[in-house]
């Protein structure tokens, strides 16, 4: 039985399902890791080398396995450094409880050392936030925090001063609190659409003559649904980047993913559809949905709020897409015509035979398409894959094929960098068994490569795959492309990390001809434990978008007229590389 306030804490969130938590341990949290100690049987705490990761890893954890993920970090600057992790759970709406550490309730706001209100700090992160006012206080905080982080899909936060934490918690709270008051029992919300929208919905796919789907990360269990749904209305699917799993890229239905590191075959079905249907997604990217007027819209999503976010949709299903399209389906009539759905097909194929011929190139310097076309041939059927933020996204998003089985992720609507070792951690953590590889750039991994360590100190056989381009290529690009300047504060100091893995107690190897690329993955993914594999990549490869614009194209030749450094070299490789269209 629980006796401190710390272990009504523990055991309560382990009655939610809770059975990993990621964290750093800080003079704040000593109560709460000592709750953690004796009962490491119900509860693995994970310790990170900074909290920042911690926060990844817990909307990971949410992320791949749907359960709640949850942190744990100090006072003052450790919970600070939860917040960005958290608002990436927070943008692509992931059940995360973070959990806080204070200093002694009766100093706060009296300017004692790390007395930052971090309650109020993350208000703006959390749909549940609320700091412990005593021992007695716990169990209805904790029941709450979990049934909000887990109804809502967001951020719940619950700050707990040191002091009230290894307090008595078997003595009687105030008058009206009743002990037990509260439950592990949540409503998990409305599941299905009313039956006047269905029936509205099938209205208007059932006239559209050129039907496009849109699928993202709430349709990544309605696999089998959206294919029928595709093969019924002659209708290609295009998926948002956090859907690339929805349905396998090798399905005769889906065009791949959609906006500026999506494929030309997706855009051209945006382009040209005159009905659109989108299936668990708000996709972020406007500019890339049909204009206004164009296609008549329908949107399915469980939360309500973001019906009609993006695309102004005539009617909105609310529920969750797999169930939703099962009672769809029966209302819709087979269309005859395939045209729009051949037609994307046959895109498709061109598109994927591209896209091997940038994948096998022999360059030297090696070309970064190279090692994303031998990373994604070699993944298993149950491989995870975990994606850093920058031109490696892009690598990804058009390179590497989501196979059935396999699940992918990235930091979607926050985008932010180094979150791809700690989502594989856990990853590898939630599935000991499965292949778990991160893919990165060298600007990401650096920001938080001491989790390397958390990798071979717990023993997990990740596999690290780095593009090592010596410059923050992203924002290379978009200084270039996007405002016509020339780059500048983008190179990167080297790094070796294969002596870097070695220095850590993996392994590390490089590769730097694209002839032993395939050879060279074969051994680190056959290798045991945690392995760095460093790709040395040309730095001047440009990361193409589907469609150049005149826009893009102008603003290029800008930053090469105002004096870009490398700018004989990077017109050569755009040659060489037949993009002459970007000129």
């Amino acid at each position: 039985m629980a006796t401190t306030a710390a272990e009504v804490l523990i055991d309560t969130i382990s009655d939610w399902g809770v059975d990993t938590i990621f964290g750093l341990p800080g003079d704040g949290i000593n109560g709460i890791m000592e709750a953690l100690r004796l009962r490491q049987d119900k509860i693995r705490f994970i310790q990170v080398r900074h909290e920042e990761a911690a926060a990844f890893m817990a909307c990971a954890y949410a992320k791949y396995t749907g359960k709640l993920g949850v942190c744990l970090a100090t006072s003052g600057p450790g919970g600070l450094h939860l917040l960005n992790g958290l608002y990436d759970a927070k943008l692509d709406g992931q059940p995360v409880l973070a959990i806080t550490g204070h200093h002694y309730h009766d100093l706060i706001n009296t300017h004692s050392q790390q007395d930052v209100d971090l309650d109020k700090v993350f208000m703006d992160v959390t749909v549940y936030n609320a700091r412990v006012m005593g021992p007695t206080h716990v169990e209805s905080l904790a029941d709450l925090a979990c049934r909000a982080a887990l109804s809502y899909r967001g951020v719940a936060h619950i700050n707990f001063p040191i002091d009230f934490q290894s307090q008595n918690a078997q003595k009687k709270g105030s008058m009206r609190n009743v002990p037990h008051h509260t439950s592990h029992v949540f409503a998990r919300g409305a599941r299905l659409p009313v039956e006047d929208d269905l029936q509205r919905a099938a209205e208007i796919l059932n006239a559209g003559k050129k039907v496009a789907i849109l699928a993202g990360r709430g349709a990544l269990k309605a696999t089998d649904e959206l294919e029928q749904l595709a093969e019924k209305l002659g209708a290609p699917i295009v998926k948002a980047l956090l859907g690339k799993t929805s349905v396998p890229d090798d399905s005769h239905y889906t065009t791949g993913t959609i906006g500026l590191i999506g494929t030309k075959p997706s855009q051209d079905v945006i382009e040209n559809c005159d009905t659109l249907l989108m299936v668990g997604t708000s996709f972020p990217y406007m500019e890339y949905l049909p204009k206004p007027g164009q296609a008549r819209g329908v949107q399915i999503d469980i939360d309500p709020f973001r019906i009609g976010l993006r695309y102004p949709v005539e009617v909105g299903l609310v529920g969750d897409s797999r169930r939703t399209l099962q009672e769809l389906l029966p209302l819709l009539k087979p269309n005859a015509d395939r045209s729009f759905l051949e037609q994307a097909q046959s895109s498709t194929k061109q598109w994927w035979q591209l896209m091997e011929q940038r994948g096998t190139r022999n360059n030297q310097p090696m070309k970064p398409q190279v090692v994303a076309w031998e990373l994604g041939k070699r993944l298993s059927d149950t491989a995870i894959l975990s994606v850093d933020s920058g031109t490696v996204t892009g690598w990804w998003a058009q390179q590497i094929p989501a196979k059935r089985g396999q699940m992918h992720s990235v930091s979607g609507t926050l985008a932010s960098m180094a979150c791809a070792l700690p989502y594989a951690i856990a990853a590898q953590i939630a599935y000991p068994d499965r292949q778990c590889v991160a893919f990165v750039g060298d600007g990401g991994f650096s920001m938080l490569m001491a989790e390397f360590v958390t990798c071979v100190k717990y023993r997990l056989p990740i596999k690290i795959v780095i593009i090592k381009n010596g410059t923050l290529g992203q924002i290379k690009w978009e200084q270039m492309v996007f405002l016509g300047n020339p780059e500048y504060g983008c190179e990167l100091e080297s790094i070796n990390f294969a002596a870097f893995a070695q220095a850590c107690g993996g392994v590390g190897m490089t590769i730097e001809d694209p002839a032993e690329c395939g050879e060279i993955l074969d051994r680190a993914l056959a290798t045991p434990g945690p392995v760095i594999v460093e790709a040395i990549v040309d730095p001047l490869e440009p990361p193409l978008p589907p469609k150049i614009t005149l826009e893009q194209a102008t603003k290029f030749a800008e930053s090469l007229a105002k004096g870009e450094p490398n700018r004989e070299k990077i017109a050569l490789t755009i040659l060489s590389d037949q993009v002459r269209q970007l000129i």
